[in-house]
């Protein structure tokens, strides 16, 4: 229960990145819910199914039994639903909530996909395009930060907002894809703002009781490569 007589239940998946956004933003708001578990290779239930028709996958999250789908729209939901509860995700001035929702955006769109290419291109050529997509997204990442955060800790000031939550939500997967690849997306030399960012927002009490263990992430993806790899040979 979230309290107030609202009942939160998150389909999810405990390696997703995107299930990791929702449970940050339900983390940093200090909201409780009931944390249901799919197997999304094993074949999807029936809640999933009834609540997420057009994309059927996670997170969803059920506010009194009304579905909530995509992470963006889950924590921009999250926020407006419970304005009182926690800190507030989105600034109120229009312009400054446009400016972070495109951001948010660029997270998934720009970085994250061309990270996912250079990790998993069918080609050499594919990885290496992808590659240096990649480091033109985190340039303009670095650059982000240093514009939003105005020299302070986070995205959002004093406090994580909802960039913060939105790349955040990464944090655990690029430390398991340093130790995959041997390739560490934000470093001290190339983006010190975001590395250190990173170890700063994984330093939270909340953002320690949501991420998933590098170590079982780095397992879990090699189980995944191994099962994709058998098969192709097929």
């Amino acid at each position: 229960m979230a309290g107030g007589g609202d009942e939160l239940k998150l389909l999810g998946m405990w390696a997703s990145p995107f299930v990791m956004r929702a449970k940050l933003a339900l983390g940093f708001k200090g909201l409780r819910y009931e944390d249901v578990e799919e197997d999304i290779f094993g074949g999807k239930c029936e809640l999933l199914l009834s609540s997420n028709p057009v994309h059927t996958k996670v997170p969803v999250v059920l506010h009194n039994g009304r579905p909530v789908c995509e992470s963006h729209i889950i924590v921009q939901y999250i926020d407006e639903a419970f304005p009182g509860t926690g800190p507030s995700f989105l600034p109120t001035d229009p312009y400054e909530r446009a400016i972070a929702r495109l951001w948010g955006a660029y997270v998934d769109d720009k970085l994250l996909a061309s990270f996912l290419q250079s990790a998993r291109g069918k080609t050499e050529e594919e990885k290496a395009e992808g590659l240096k997509q990649t480091l033109v997204a985190v340039e303009n990442m670095e650059a982000a930060f240093r514009e939003l955060s105005k020299g302070k800790p986070f995205f959002g000031g004093d406090t994580v907002r909802y960039l913060d939550v939105t790349l955040g939500a990464l944090v655990a997967w690029v430390h398991a894809a340093e130790k995959l690849y041997g390739f560490r997306l934000f470093d001290a030399a190339r983006s010190p703002l975001l590395n250190a960012w990173a170890e700063r927002f994984g330093a939270l009490d909340t953002a320690k009781a949501v991420l998933a263990d590098v170590d079982r992430l780095v397992d879990y993806a090699k189980q995944r490569q191994a099962a994709a790899a058998a098969s192709s040979d097929n």
